[in-house]
């Protein structure tokens, strides 16, 4: 029998009050039924909002170390079900367990590094101008957070948001993925269980054409983190700013991955197969492009196909598979679109470009791993976000050619080198227009306490993870206290 999931509102669990539901299944297997989901519509938004704003009067009067302890324990709570959280996001997602597994922990990370930070939430003390005067800048909670995460780190995302904004104060209500519902209705039950206050966490399953954008315009929204495509990102900000909203975008990549001459090559090799397929190409820091310096690059190139080729594909509950299915069948034929507009752009196609439907994997949407070869940089295939495991191959000259090639494209997310030359790491780690680089790793793996996001089309500006999510999620308040006893005057009662 399949489990029916609700809408978290004001601590209870409730259904659609249209009494729609949608299904989610098994994108390695589409006769498993992962669950039935409510289609949510606006009128359940606006009672999330409501009971949101209303908790949000007394949360932020909780002192933030104790708030912090709720986010404590929803850690442990996610440490000891670590294993429960995975199985099911393999099945709702399709990526490996190894995978699931380092997104669980990755939220549990989050949790523990942001109930930490409960007990710092640093202002600024500064010298005033004035004898008798002491000034200070403090951080305040925005209000209601409205949260939209996307459905390839079905936790890890949504934790690197919920975290910081309760921690900071705000009530948040979130509209998780809609092929992913099932791992942010688990956070709820965790949140729960940690003693969250009804109201302070909102769960609001349904599509981002009727949820969402409720949550863009809704005034009792006061600020949206969104991660996802750029286009969607655009719309969101223009709605948010003619709202004055604040806004935080995590958006797309086209991240590239340098080997020069003097590479460590099996390195570089577990690097770019680990960046380009690992959750079949669907990270925003997937290795998209494979910048090749041409000394090594025909050698390299044999080296990559013979490894790809031999990748294991099929479902990620399978411990011994490294490649799962596409999220979805439009997923995989957006894909496919991608590799016939390769081949018609005359890149050479190397290795797969198809649909991989051998045995049970014809139940899924699994695609081979695809590289092209003789990818020149005005390609559309080197250019736009593919998300799926299509890797395009550029040769170059140098490594002045290959950083200038990297920096040719309208994302800036990650990036990588491999190179033993410590001169040329530094020089690329300085002109490489990228929010990470990497030297000697892949373009995956970011750290949760370490700034998250990029520039040019990848984002807004705001950075997730770390220390820097407060910037999101808190406002500024300067804070004067004159103890003088009598009226002084800023800039005019300085002395020369």
């Amino acid at each position: 029998m399949a489990h029916h999931f609700n809408n978290y509102i004001a601590g209870e669990w409730v259904p659609a009050k249209s009494g729609k539901t949608v299904e989610n299944r098994n994108p390695a297997d589409n006769d498993d039924l992962v669950g039935v989901f409510p289609e949510s519509g606006v009128d359940d938004l606006n009672e999330a909002v409501a009971a949101a704003r209303s908790a949000y009067a007394r949360w932020r009067k909780v002192p933030a170390p104790v708030r912090a302890l709720k986010i404590q324990r929803a850690g442990e709570l996610m440490r000891e079900r670590k294993e429960e959280i995975s199985r099911q996001m393999t099945r709702e997602m399709g990526k490996v367990m190894a995978e699931t597994r380092g997104d669980t922990q990755e939220g549990i990370d989050t949790a523990f590094y942001m109930a930490g930070e409960g007990r710092r939430l640093f202002g600024v003390t500064t010298p005033v101008e004035l004898p008798s005067k002491f000034g200070m800048a403090v951080r305040r909670p925005v209000g209601v957070a409205g949260l939209i995460t996307p459905w390839n780190f079905p936790m890890a995302i949504p934790t690197w948001k919920v975290f910081p904004a309760l921690v900071a104060g705000n009530a948040v209500v979130i509209k998780p993925a809609t092929y992913t519902p099932a791992t942010v209705c688990d956070l709820g039950l965790i949140l729960e269980e940690a003693g969250v206050p009804p109201g302070v966490f909102n769960v609001v399953c349904g599509s981002g054409s009727t949820v969402g954008e409720a949550i863009l315009g809704h005034p009792g929204v006061d600020v949206i983190s969104f991660t996802g495509s750029s286009a969607v990102g655009r719309r969101i900000n223009e709605v948010g700013g003619k709202n004055l909203k604040r806004v935080s975008l995590e958006l797309g990549g086209k991240n590239a991955q340098i080997v020069l001459a003097d590479a460590d090559l099996e390195l570089a090799l577990e690097g770019v197969l680990w960046g380009a397929y690992g959750t079949t190409g669907q990270r925003c820091t997937a290795t998209s492009r494979l910048i090749l310096e041409n000394k090594v690059h025909d050698k390299f190139v044999k080296m990559l196909i013979d490894a790809a080729a031999r990748l294991k594909l099929g479902p990620g509950l399978d411990e011994s598979v490294q490649v799962g299915p596409l999220v979805s069948a439009s997923q995989r034929e957006t894909v496919h679109s991608y590799v016939e507009v390769g081949r018609k752009e005359g890149a050479e196609l190397a290795l797969g470009g198809e649909f991989y439907v051998e045995g049970e994997s014809k139940k899924g949407y699994f695609y081979k791993p695809t590289v092209f070869l003789g990818v020149k940089a005005a390609m559309r295939i080197a250019r736009e976000e593919i998300f799926g495991p299509v890797l395009s191959v550029l040769k170059v000259k140098d490594a002045d050619e290959a950083i200038d090639v990297l920096n040719d494209s309208s994302y800036g997310l990650s990036s990588s080198i491999y190179t033993r030359d410590v001169n040329l790491a530094f020089k690329a780690i300085e002109d490489i227009e990228a929010g990470i680089t990497y030297v000697n790793g892949p373009t995956i793996g970011a750290e949760v306490h370490l700034p998250f996001g990029g520039v040019k089309d990848t984002g807004n500006g705001h950075r997730e993870g770390s220390f820097t999510a407060f910037d999101v999620f808190t406002e500024w308040k300067s804070v004067y206290v004159d103890y003088s006893g009598r009226l002084q005057r800023a800039q005019i009662d300085v002395g020369a």
